[in-house]
């Protein structure tokens, strides 16, 4: 099975220059319509990896959902990409929305599932042009504190 996901490496080629999956055209679209929204609430955009096909797709979209309810939604066995925009109030009441880009890594995957996530991350997050980018290796440590932590907010 493994066979399956081969893809012709150059020599000399880095990690970060492998791309295992490609994104697929309409994730491509749904992630520059989510990056371009007008928002008042946090939401998210995940992405998954379908394997029948070797592309990155748009798994599901959420409205208003705070990263303790994405927890819910984030499958604990399988990795997810997630685009996620955050509504932070500053001490001074200013509000800003920044996307950060979260790839959440479970334990315990499968070498060839972890394999494949890991090298399409990069090209993934050269698509997106995203600069905040995290990852968490555990759902549960999703939480708004552990965001909070990663943006420098305090």
């Amino acid at each position: 099975m493994a066979a399956e996901y081969k893809k012709e490496v150059p020599s000399g080629a880095r990690a970060d220059d492998v791309n295992v999956c490609d994104v697929s055209e309409d994730a491509k679209k749904q992630i520059k319509a989510f990056k371009r929204r007008q928002t008042t609430t946090n939401c998210a955009l995940l992405l998954k990896i379908d394997k029948a096909n070797l592309t990155i797709v748009v798994d599901e979209m959420y409205e208003d959902l705070s990263l303790e309810e994405l927890q819910e939604e984030i499958p604990a066995h399988e990795p997810r990409y997630a685009l996620y925009i955050y509504k932070n109030t500053h001490g001074d009441g200013r509000i800003s929305y920044p996307l950060c880009f979260i790839y959440v890594t479970p334990p315990g995957l499968k070498p060839e599932l972890n394999m494949m996530y890991a090298g399409s991350k990069t090209s993934l997050i050269n698509e997106t042009k995203m600069t905040k980018i995290f990852e968490c290796r555990d759902v549960e440590e999703l939480t708004e504190e552990w965001l909070r932590s990663q943006l420098g907010i305090r």
